[in-house]
């Protein structure tokens, strides 16, 4: 994974450190129907590809590989389709009407846990909490992963306005460039999911694209992927959450870890399919542990959206 710059001009410059998101879910084929901004060039190592892209100022563009992300300033660029230029199974039952928030703020965005922070998308009307030591990002940032070796950098999967933990957990120069890339422990944000065909695919995919991408590939059979199950959280929120792990990845990066995700499909009051994501390192001693993952996914809810 790496962190650099492109200049206006189209230049990429490695600067060191970062890496997960956008848009809709790829198509039954595998390939993504939305298209996003090219990252680097493909890592010669041949490790997992995903990076981080910003636009800065609409004239600067910070790209990483591993997990990438990119801010999208104006217009109605989201979800990986920024504007031309750079520019548990079981639920918590609650008397609440579906994706009314419960607790806090009337409008949904103050927390529902004692002390976390509130993350929200407004694009989608999605708001959940996260503990303190996560770092939030702007509501316009998109982060997603891509495929080993795609120069055209085509998401395989990604979500909007993230929240992510431990940015540069493990540090690397894989590829023996010189640059030193991060990888972080983990990540979580939210989309919109137009091309799904229920929420229970909308999950499943979520989960299993996010696991290859970011830790498996390409061992595609080194993901497992769990059973879709109904959910309700806090707020009286319903739907589908399924979750996927990744086991016995042996890439040659010292930051080759195994992955897991969590994914929650849900439909908003207009029948829009919506979805969100946890994805992180597994079988660490700082892994988040699945208690987090589920007090989190708890406070997902519905608030009022962009106008």
């Amino acid at each position: 994974m790496g962190y650099g710059q492109q200049s206006p001009g189209g230049e990429h410059q490695q600067q060191g450190p970062w890496p997960p998101y956008a848009g809709q879910p790829p198509a039954p084929g595998g390939g993504a129907p939305w298209n996003a901004h090219p990252g680097p060039p493909p890592s010669p190592s041949g490790r997992r590809r995903s990076s981080v892209i910003a636009v800065v100022a609409a004239t600067a563009v910070v790209l990483a590989a591993g997990i990438t992300g990119f801010l999208v300033l104006g217009g109605d660029g989201d979800d990986g389709k920024p504007e031309a230029g750079p520019t548990g199974a079981g639920g918590v039952s609650s008397s609440a009407s579906p994706g009314e928030p419960r607790g806090g703020a009337e409008d949904g965005t103050a927390p529902l846990v004692p002390g976390w922070k509130t993350v929200i998308n407004p694009k989608r009307g999605i708001a959940f909490d996260v503990p303190v030591d996560w770092a939030v990002k702007s509501s316009g940032w998109v982060t997603y992963v891509a495929e080993n070796g795609d120069p055209e950098e085509t998401p395989l999967v990604g979500f909007a306005a993230p929240a992510i933990l431990k940015e540069k957990w493990c540090r690397s120069d894989d590829d023996g460039n010189g640059t030193q890339e991060d990888t972080p422990l983990a990540s979580v944000g939210s989309r919109a999911e137009p091309d799904a065909r229920d929420t229970a695919e909308a999950a499943r995919e979520n989960a299993r694209l996010w696991v290859y991408g970011s830790y498996a590939q390409p061992a595609k059979e080194k993901v497992t992927t769990g059973a879709a199950k109904p959910f309700t959280t806090k707020s009286g929120l319903t739907g589908i959450v399924a979750t996927a792990t990744s086991t016995g990845v042996d890439g040659p990066g010292r930051c080759a870890y195994d992955g897991k995700a969590t994914a929650f499909a849900f439909e908003n009051p207009a029948g829009d399919t919506l979805s969100w994501t946890f994805v992180g390192v597994r079988g660490v001693d700082d892994e988040v542990p699945e208690p987090t993952v589920r007090k989190i996914l708890g406070t997902v809810r519905l608030v009022d959206g962009a106008p």
